[in-house]
């Protein structure tokens, strides 16, 4: 069974900022979509998310697969670029005044990137499923 000694710094940083994206995401959103507006709150959560997403990115670079398709990248590494892509549009979107594109790609990233990575991650028999489940 894996402990948390025996993963590396990069596995750590990276688990630890993927899991911050998960619990700061609704905290966003929340701030957002309910029917009394909070955009202070919402861009304090909002930019917080975007950090933990960009170390989340950053740091995978550097995690080695067990199964590696490239060099030694897997398929999920493939979430680098659209992740880093997918950032750079939300703000682009926001910067043109264009809130309706800010918010499907901020939403798509939140429950594409960071979910539905993360669901795919702790599948048991991936290395932090095994890590997580046992």
């Amino acid at each position: 069974m894996q402990t948390l000694s025996s993963l590396s710094p990069q596995v750590i940083i990276h688990l630890a900022a993927a899991l911050s994206a998960a619990a700061l995401g609704p905290f966003a959103l929340w701030a957002r979509l309910t029917s009394k507006q909070r955009p202070k709150l919402h861009r304090a959560f909002g930019y917080a998310w975007v950090t933990m997403m960009l170390i989340t990115a950053i740091t995978a670079i550097f995690i080695k697969s067990h199964f590696p398709f490239w060099l030694h990248f897997s398929w999920i590494h493939l979430l680098i670029p659209v992740t880093l892509l997918g950032l750079f549009g939300a703000f682009w979107f926001l910067a043109k005044g264009d809130i309706k594109g800010h918010r499907k790609s901020m939403l798509g990233l939140y429950f594409g990137a960071c979910l539905g990575a993360g669901v795919f991650t702790l599948l048991p028999g991936r290395f932090l499923g095994q890590f997580i489940w046992g």
